[in-house]
């Protein structure tokens, strides 16, 4: 490219199961060995789970021993931010389609898995057999769950792809694999769209959202885009012009019945035939009515947990299209070739400034912490972001252990 649950002290024999005794959880393996509490520090850390359930209470912080060189076609890498994304939460409860993997780098005979999905890292050892790559390289992972939520791992080369520092901040490149992808494949894989050509859609003030309304003002196309009624909902609806969007419009206003004239005199009677969705429920069939004929709704959440319903009459009468996008899918069907195009597309856009990182928030996991401070402090962040209101893309940086 162009350039948390504490571990014990003291390990109780169980197979490879995981024991809730008091206020502590002993994961063990299958002899009597386990990871120690960084009363003694051990040169890496890594937030880890071993059994499926509510993230803020199955997640666990663990030190683990520095990694040794790599093998041949590995590297050793150190994480400089991690996201947290909605489905990393997914996977830890255990109700997402991607699985994770049994983390080999830590201590193999503990049967742990390591969070998250995104990231950017810096290498920082490279194995034999390598060419391409030098220490000091950034990288984003490519392959899904890998296990990023950590101060360093040991991948396969072959599970990273090189971004250019000087192009990129730490915050976009950490950011540059997930809600951005989405966002520009869902506005160019379903609808040949021209300039002047309008789209729409709800949760816009998302990660995703946001990102669409930055790739479709570069691209000469409108937005109407659609927002949970809250209380500071005019600062919200400057914040989002200010990246391009056309209209924003609370979902209060969607489901008044004079909105829909305001609509019809905004897009001046042009056919609207691109609407994206992650919120479900009642909103988006509000807005799917606003469609014209031949038009997509593409779906890629669900934030409100409700069923999405479409009347009918709009598949007979308008041939309605409803599809469901999942970026992970996406790359599992590229080429390594136009996977690296697209990249090279949003760094592009980051680079001419037409494409901004999230707002955001650092949590930051100090080498000098505890793992019991660490797992308090990594199931507050959760905690936080369970109610999926607030507003900030956060990322966490897990600093090594002195």
């Amino acid at each position: 490219m162009n350039p948390p649950v504490t571990y014990c002290r003291r390990a109780v024999q169980l197979g490879s199961f995981v024991r809730h005794a008091a206020n502590h959880t002993c994961v063990v393996g299958p002899s009597t060995r386990a990871f120690r509490t960084s009363a003694i520090l051990l040169g890496q850390r890594a937030i880890v789970y071993s059994n499926h359930g509510d993230a803020s209470s199955v997640l666990s912080s663990v030190t683990f021993p520095d990694h040794s060189p790599p093998p041949p076609k590995t590297v050793n890498i150190r994480f400089l931010l991690s996201p947290i994304n909605p489905a990393d939460i997914n996977v830890i409860e255990g109700v997402y389609p991607a699985k994770p993997t049994l983390a080999k780098d830590l201590l193999s005979d503990i049967p742990v898995f390591v969070a998250g999905n995104e990231g950017l890292a810096e290498v920082v050892a490279i194995g034999e057999g390598i060419t391409g790559l030098k220490e000091k390289d950034w990288v984003v992972m490519t392959k899904p769950q890998i296990g990023t939520w950590a101060s360093g791992r040991n991948v396969d080369v072959e599970d990273v792809l090189k971004v250019p520092s000087s192009s990129l901040g730490e915050v976009e490149a950490a950011t540059i694999t997930v809600n951005l992808p989405t966002a520009y494949n869902m506005l160019h894989d379903f609808v040949q769209l021209q300039e002047g050509d309008w789209v729409i859609q709800n949760g816009a003030n998302s990660a995703v959202g946001q990102a669409v309304i930055q790739i479709a003002a570069s691209k000469g196309l409108h937005t109407i885009n659609f927002i949970r009624d809250r209380e500071n909902a005019e600062s919200l609806k400057s914040h989002l012009k200010a990246l391009g969007a056309t209209h924003v419009v609370t979902y209060d206003e969607l489901s008044n019945n004079a909105f829909r004239s305001k609509f019809k005199t905004w897009t001046e009677g042009r056919t609207v035939r691109l609407a994206l969705n992650c919120v479900g429920g009642e909103v988006t069939t509000l807005m799917a009515r606003l469609l014209g004929e031949d038009a997509h709704l593409v779906s890629y959440g669900a934030m409100s947990k409700h069923p999405l319903s479409l009347p009918t009459s709009l598949f007979i009468f308008k041939n309605l299209t409803c599809h469901g996008f999942w970026q992970s899918r996406w790359y599992s069907q590229k080429a390594l070739e136009e996977r690296v195009q697209m990249m090279n597309t949003l760094v592009g856009l980051i680079r001419d400034g037409k494409l901004q990182g999230p707002e955001h928030e650092i949590v930051v996991i100090g080498g000098q912490e505890t793992d019991s401070d660490a797992k308090d402090k990594i199931c507050a962040t959760i905690t936080r972001l369970a109610g999926g209101r607030y507003g900030k893309k956060v990322l966490l940086k897990v600093e090594e252990t002195p």
